[in-house]
């Protein structure tokens, strides 16, 4: 024990004396000056008139904001344009989705890696002796059978929001389209859900409308990246009787505080469902505050508003086979891609399973 107390002494004697070494002192100030500082800290250091010079670049950079914006507007004339050409090929794919009309041979032509395992296995299947049989609408279905209910089941954005009950009506959904705002009116675009009839409402298109802007913010200018969506507009869905799948029938008992008699009422409650993606929150009031939820909602709406226009209408069919997810996967690997998949996993676990039925 003594022995201990005496090489603690030493250590604390060779320490004070380490920390009066004027040249030792100032090193270790020169360590924690460099750890520390910030750029802002640093702009504080700077002459006035370098400062003074800083304001006159901010002032270009605010420039440029505005310049950008310009270029975004002029974008946004130029996807006008170019969905007018796109729109005859989107219209080719909507046909033969819903199998009003068959591809030639010359249009059905597609190399794969997969082509000769395919010729091969046309190979044995011929020359197996089978029973003759008339083909069955399993064999040639019409079309491409819940084209769009396979897309929306392999986009986790849009899959986080589908329930069990959704699924057969979006098995009547036979397009999906983006229209753009006419020349000269304010940025925007409206997806448009184009419906079979069906048993479940009245509508034959469903709407959803983003409203956008392409201007820096006069309070932050230099946080502009582009155009951002503003706000959005769904529409009202003439479900059937009983056919609503975003609200859900509840029995609530009520005692009778006089005489004590209960009564079993009935009312409805929202309901999870896709379908809610029509009905988005609304900003009332001018500079009114959202909570955090409310916001990521939002946000999340936002979000989804773009990818439906910028990837998955543009591409469905490689969202229908799922080669635009592996592309996308592939970008995601590396340190951070696995931080994020852990991230979720724990996320995933503290979820609770909501197996509520919709009225019927």
């Amino acid at each position: 024990m003594e022995g201990n107390k005496n090489a603690s002494e030493k250590k604390e004697k060779l320490a004070d004396q380490i920390m009066q070494n004027p040249q030792v002192l100032a090193a270790l100030q020169e360590r924690l000056d460099s750890v520390s500082q910030t750029p802002s800290s640093y702009i504080e250091t700077l002459p006035k008139a370098v400062k003074r010079r800083i304001n006159a670049l901010k002032q270009l950079q605010e420039k440029c904001a505005h310049i950008e914006a310009k270029f975004y507007e002029e974008v946004h004339e130029l996807e006008r344009k170019y969905a007018a050409l796109y729109q005859p090929l989107f219209d080719k794919r909507r046909v033969i989705v819903k199998g009003e009309v068959e591809p030639t041979d010359i249009e059905c032509e597609w190399h794969s890696d997969g082509e000769e395992e395919e010729k091969l296995a046309a190979g044995v299947k011929n020359k197996v002796t089978i029973a003759d049989k008339e083909p069955s609408e399993d064999d040639n279905p019409k079309g491409i059978p819940d084209f769009w209910l396979t897309i929306f089941r392999n986009v986790d954005m849009i899959n986080i929001s589908l329930q069990e009950y959704d699924e057969p009506i979006l098995k009547h959904l036979q397009d999906v389209t983006v229209k753009f705002s006419d020349p000269g009116q304010p940025m925007s675009f409206t997806l448009e859900f184009h419906f079979d009839p069906n048993d479940y409402f009245t509508n034959s298109i469903l709407t959803k409308s983003y409203k956008m802007k392409s201007e820096p913010d006069s309070s932050d200018p230099f946080s502009f990246e582009g155009p951002e969506i503003i706000d959005c507009d769904g529409c009202t869905i003439d479900w059937k009787k009983g056919k609503n799948v975003t609200v859900k029938t509840i029995k609530k008992k009520q005692k009778h505080k006089g005489r004590g008699t209960v009564r079993t009422i009935t009312k409805q409650v929202p309901n999870e469902s896709f379908f809610n993606f029509f009905s988005p929150i609304k900003v009332t009031g001018e500079g009114e505050e959202l909570d955090e939820e409310m916001e990521n909602s939002l946000a999340a709406d936002f979000e989804l508003g773009h990818f439906f226009r910028e990837r998955i209408v543009p591409r469905a069919v490689l969202y229908f086979t799922g080669e635009a997810i592996e592309d996308e996967e592939s970008f995601e690997e590396g340190e951070e891609g696995e931080e994020e998949e852990m991230e979720g996993e724990e996320e995933g676990e503290d979820e609770e399973d909501d197996s509520s039925n919709p009225a019927v």
